[in-house]
């Protein structure tokens, strides 16, 4: 049984693609699985959807299907040969215009207000050059400050300038399609602006008929500036360090990360840490001992889940990169002191379903129980409760799969699908039965278990116990 509190999400791709080597990465430690949406045809991603549904894991279920939807990426579209910019060199930037001087640039894009001195970055900022004029919403005239060439399809990063482009691009809106009808049980959402993405994207799953949870990626600089509504209003967040490292400056990085985790944890909304979390094991088997350090700093700073990407998806050392990844997540957090790390989050601003959860977490620490039962219909009791970061393992009994599914990437949440139960009175036996079965405690053992009355209704955590295992 995986004891880690720290989730790890493995992206799918060449080198994971067989239901032998998907086995293998869920033995190794894997929670969820990823499915980059910016690479392949159709019948390629929908491809690795049935891969992942095909495997069934132990406890019955299959794993989790996290899609990540590639976004408004804007790149250096239509340069039919590369084109080699010198120091100083003058360049303009356009999605309209054509020429021996312009680099062309995806369409749909608008540049709206342009700070003082805003600079482009072009493949990873490899290329940087500073705006010295804004001609219009489609061009922008440019100096080069760092050289190099430019070739078709490389990334370009706008810092400093407000761009007006869809938060759903019409790729996008087929891969949602793809997703939500082949199971994602996780939409992700790249290139995150504002607040107000969230409601665009709701809208269309549920005009597809789901209600399947959206992240937020934050990798844009005006996401960083919006934080604290993305954050109250996603239902999760991932802090993508790549295109982030290139939209600011790449030292703020590590502080921006903080942040992040320490308000959507208070938030109680799930927070993944992602990009090089163990680049170097994409060509080697063991990684370096900065890599090491990172790791372990994201886990004491609270993240409830680390991604890896190229590592897993086209790296050569899959299973090594989970097998590393596990150990070090197993090594860090067994020097964590949970009891003094509980007490830090309850922060006076308590509802009912907070108090409850915080309450249950300490009547756990209080009388030494080490087993913390959360009976949920939405998610959102096991997620309240898995804020305060208890000691005690916490485990969630849903009826529902999908529910069951979406809390794989929580913090601590270990989940259980159980039969459905319409009553209180139901609660201890439906309960008992699972921790039974999975052995999970031992007979005559305490638990604490919290949920809502009446049962049924999402949000309405307000019942609290503690029951021996008879």
């Amino acid at each position: 049984m995986k004891n880690s509190r720290t989730k790890i999400i493995a992206t799918v791709g060449p080198k994971c693609s067989s239901p032998k080597m998907i086995h293998s990465l869920v033995n190794h430690g894997v929670d969820a699985f990823r499915i980059n949406m910016s690479h392949g045809t159709q019948d390629e991603k929908e491809s690795f959807f049935k891969l992942i549904r095909s495997i069934e894991l132990p406890e019955g279920k299959r794993p989790t299907i996290l899609a990540d939807l590639s976004g408004p990426k804007i790149r250096v579209s239509g340069l039919e040969t590369p084109v080699e910019l010198k120091q100083n060199d003058i360049i303009r930037i356009s999605n309209e215009e054509s020429g021996d001087s312009i680099i062309p640039v995806s369409k749909n894009v608008k540049f709206q207000k342009v700070d003082k001195g805003a600079k482009i970055m072009i493949n990873d900022g490899r290329i940087v050059l500073e705006v010295i004029k804004h001609i219009s919403n489609s061009t922008l005239e440019c100096k080069t400050l760092t050289p190099g060439i430019i070739e078709n399809r490389k990334g370009v990063n706008f810092p400093g300038i407000a761009l007006d482009v869809p938060s759903l691009t019409e790729q996008d809106e087929q891969d949602l399609e793809l997703a939500l009808k082949n199971g994602a049980d996780w939409i992700a959402l790249s290139f995150v602006r504002s607040p107000s993405d969230y409601d665009l994207v709701r809208l269309r799953v549920r005009d597809l008929g789901y209600t399947v949870p959206i992240m937020a990626k934050i990798e844009k600089w005006e996401a960083v500036q919006k934080i604290d509504g993305i954050v109250d209003a996603f239902d999760a967040v991932m802090v993508a360090r790549g295109d982030l490292g290139v939209e600011i400056p790449i030292e703020r990085v590590p502080l921006i990360q903080k942040d992040v985790i320490e308000k959507a944890s208070r938030a109680g909304k799930p927070v993944v840490i992602a990009t090089q979390i163990l680049d170097s094991m994409t060509e080697r088997p063991v990684p370096t001992r900065a890599e090491v350090s990172d790791i372990a700093n994201a886990i004491l700073d609270g993240a409830d889940a680390l991604m890896v990407t190229g590592e897993t998806a086209m790296g050569d050392y899959p299973e090594e990169v989970i097998a590393m990844l596990t150990r070090v997540i197993d090594e860090t957090e067994s020097a964590i002191n949970y009891q003094d790390y509980y007490i830090s989050r309850e922060d006076g601003n308590l509802n009912t379903a907070r108090a409850i959860s915080h309450a249950a977490c300490s009547v756990a620490s209080d009388q030494d129980i080490k087993t913390l039962v959360t009976m949920t219909h939405s998610g959102s009791t096991a997620r309240m409760t898995a804020r305060f970061r208890p000691s005690a393992q916490i485990v969630a009994m849903t009826p529902f799969d999908t529910i069951c599914r979406q809390l794989s990437i929580v913090w601590g949440v270990r989940s259980f699908v159980v039969r459905a139960y319409n009553s209180s009175d139901q609660i201890p036996l439906v309960a008992s039965e699972v921790l039974k079965e999975n052995s999970l405690i031992a007979d005559g053992d305490k638990f604490v278990i919290t949920g809502g009355v009446p049962v049924g209704i999402p949000g309405t955590t307000n019942y609290l116990s503690v029951l021996r295992l008879e």
